[in-house]
């Protein structure tokens, strides 16, 4: 039985605001469960005065209201189905109903009729069950929020909230837009977002977001983003819309139900009239025409698909994968190859400092060389001088005032700190002596925006949150400001397809002399040289640092696909090589421009792979698009990512994409299941009228029976167990 139940969720934020969803619908808030419930108390009543011997008209009229209690509905459907010349598989059980009436087969026809009502039921209950399970997220969402004004306080309606907005947001509230923390310090809740266990402690300066909940300070959030554009309401969104859609399989499948349904009908008649030819009684033959019509129904066919897709949808969703589709959430489970980005892929994506390495004779130790780098640099908003600052506060330093802060595309930053200049960055070797030999830093490194993204005008997450330093126009904006990591140099330049003027430059040795002070290989990370008064006191070494979960996640995928994931990078090959090496990946190709990516996939999918592509930057769009399959990172990535690929990852945990890939192929072996399950129900009770004689109820029992087994078999995916796989 197939019950025309809409899977489209309710809107999360209206202009009134939005109104609080239940977590778990109740039974009787279904029309379709109050109706299977007044057929089936109707039917037992008068079941119960027929077994009794009590008149006819008494049992009679209980019947009759079975029947029209549970069949007013799809015979409604089933009418207006026919009135656009489709024949709906639910008319004709009702037609079987009322043909078993007609024959004297009231009790039978009666039965059929309830356990149709009460399949629709489960069936409805079932959809909505998956659709609570996606708009429990809205409960995290508060209704209000306490705005700030010239005037005061005012609570309004969280849907009302404005970009640029100051909220007050007190201890054990609910954060009601995602924004950026500008006063107070506290703890955020945001398991649910981020996947973190423990509460996050938020400072000025820091990420919120909307539905998190507050800790035991106060705190002033500038809302940096619509409501209805907020993360909570991205994530239902997109599993509405992917609600909406159907996978190939199910495609195919109503291809083929209106021919099947006529089939049916064409094949009632040959079981009615043939027998009926041969001296078989009209109520025989009758009746076992009704009963071939009800198990021939493709009912359970038709529910074979979508099921099982609509739960992986759900249960990815609550687990921080937003898969945009039923066809992507099939396609998923079809790939057999893995290629994945670095920069904010497999690493974070971010600076951090690693290493501090004070000079002999400097008569400073770690933390007051990074102390001072990072007063020097903390005018600065370029993400290599964030990262420094933030460096510093880590280890709890005090970071003294600088005056006089200039940054000067590609050399670096200068300030005067307690009353000596402190410069960071690039020194001219003849003016800073054998310890800036040493260093060899490199003119012209490009700063991270093309290192993560290629392209002119193309900003990377640092970019769309600040602008840099000293970077106003393209052309500076592709060129270095002595922060440009160490292994940009051997690579490409996506914007015009040259080489760094540094591997040009006959002075350029790529490699530093020895130091008393051992330093990474260049290709480990940026190393940049603080001075102070022209005398070099000592190095810093930032990395873009790899994921914890990175090894985890590229074995998982090795062991789902039985190859080893490919590394397809703009970097040099040096730093593919040590993000390689952490992550156990041997097929890596480097220095690739984004026309290079989408060759590599497309040549891997010419020899018959079918190719999943992670990627992050805008440079990663084409490749997402060309791939069978494309998972883009949610919180680094870029506008044009987030839009290209079929499935986000939002809390960016890298575990995420093989879970997914395994709830794919899990839901497509569920599908597989139904089919056959199914189509052996249908077989065996076909066989049975056809040869044998098959009781009607019996034959209600089957069809109905497998309709709501293929139902509740591709629910199994809403359980927990089924993201562990």
């Amino acid at each position: 039985m197939v019950r025309r139940v809409s899977t489209t969720f309710a809107s999360p934020f209206t202009a009134t605001g939005p109104p609080p969803p239940r977590r778990r619908t109740r039974v009787l808030a279904l029309p379709e469960a109050r109706w299977a419930l007044v057929a089936t108390v109707a039917f037992l009543a008068g079941l119960g005065f027929d077994l009794g011997g009590a008149p006819s008209p008494m049992y009679g009229i209980l019947y009759a209201v079975a029947y029209v209690a549970g069949g007013w509905e799809p015979a409604l459907e089933g009418l207006r189905a026919l009135r656009e010349k489709t024949l709906d598989v639910d008319l004709l059980m009702i037609v079987a109903a009322l043909g078993a009436a007609a024959i004297g087969q009231v009790l039978d026809g009666a039965l059929l009729i309830v356990i149709f009502a009460t399949s629709g039921a489960l069936e409805a209950l079932a959809t909505a069950r998956t659709a609570d399970s996606v708009r429990g997220l809205l409960d995290l969402a508060p209704d209000t929020a306490t705005r700030l004004t010239d005037h005061g306080e005012e609570t309004v309606p969280a849907a009302e909230l404005g970009v640029g907005d100051l909220l007050l947001v007190r201890p054990g509230e609910r954060i009601g837009a995602d924004g950026r923390v500008v006063d107070g310090v506290s703890e955020a809740d945001q398991a649910t977002i981020t996947g973190e266990p423990l509460p996050v402690v938020k400072r000025p300066g820091d990420d919120v977001f909307a539905g998190t909940l507050n800790g035991t300070g106060a705190l002033r959030v500038r809302v940096g983003r619509d409501p209805a554009d907020s993360v909570i309401a991205r994530i239902v969104t997109l599993v509405e819309d992917a609600s909406r859609t159907k996978a190939p399989t199910q495609l195919f499948i109503e291809k083929i139900e209106q021919r099947y349904a006529v089939g049916i009908v064409a094949a009632t008649l040959a079981v009615f009239g043939v027998p009926l030819a041969f001296g078989e009684s009209l109520t025989d033959a009758l009746l076992r025409a009704m009963t071939f019509m009800i198990v021939a129904s493709p009912c359970a066919v038709v529910l074979a698909t979508m099921p099982p897709l609509l739960s992986a949808i759900a249960t990815a969703g609550r687990h921080g994968v937003l898969v945009k589709s039923a066809v992507a959430m099939e396609r998923l489970g079809e790939i057999d190859t893995a290629a994945l980005d670095k920069t904010g892929t497999l690493t974070e994506g971010t600076p951090e400092v690693t290493d501090v390495s004070p000079l002999p004779g400097s008569g400073l130790d770690a933390d007051a060389l990074l102390a001072l780098a990072a007063a020097a640099e903390h005018p600065s908003e370029h993400p290599l001088a964030r990262a420094v600052v933030g460096a510093a506060r880590a280890r709890g330093l005090r970071i003294d005032p600088a005056t006089g802060f200039a940054a000067t595309p590609g050399r670096g930053v200068s300030a005067v700190v307690g009353g000596c200049v402190v410069e960071v960055g690039r020194v001219e070797a003849g003016g800073a002596g054998d310890a800036a030999d040493r260093m060899q830093l490199v003119d012209g490194v490009r700063d991270r925006d093309d290192r993560m993204h290629g392209g002119d005008g193309v900003r990377d997450l640092a970019d769309r949150r600040h602008r840099a330093d000293g970077i106003q126009d393209a052309a500076d904006r592709r060129s270095v400001v002595a922060h440009g990591m160490q292994d940009a140099v051997d690579r490409p330049s996506p914007a015009d397809g040259r080489r760094n003027p540094a591997r040009s430059d006959p002075g350029f040795h790529p490699h530093p002399h020895p130091h008393p002070h051992p330093h990474p290989h260049p290709s480990a990370g940026t190393t940049v040289l603080v001075t102070r008064d022209s005398t070099p006191v000592g190095t810093l070494t930032l990395t873009d640092r790899l994921r914890p979960a990175a090894p985890a996640a590229t074995a998982a995928l090795a062991a789902l696909t039985g190859t080893t994931p490919v590394l397809l990078t703009g970097d040099n090959a040096h730093a593919a090589a040590r993000v390689a090496e952490a992550t156990g990946i041997t097929d890596v190709r480097a220095e690739l421009f984004p026309e290079d990516k989408v060759n590599a996939v497309r040549d891997l999918q010419l020899a018959g792979r079918k190719v999943l592509f992670v990627g992050d930057g805008v440079n990663d769009a084409p490749a997402l698009a060309a791939a069978h399959s494309g998972l883009a990172m949610g919180r680094a990535g870029s506008d044009l990512a987030l839009e290209t690929a079929d499935a986000v990852v939002v809390r960016d945990d890298l575990t995420a994409v093989p879970a997914v890939v395994r709830l794919s192929r899990t839901a497509r072996r569920l599908v597989l299941q139904n089919l056959v399950i199914a189509g052996t129900f249908i077989t065996g009770l076909v066989l049975w009228d056809l040869v044998g004689h098959l009781p009607l109820p019996l034959g209600v029992a089957g069809h109905e029976g497998s309709t709501v087994l293929v139902g509740l078999n591709g629910l199994r995916l809403l359980r927990e167990r089924a993201w562990q796989g």
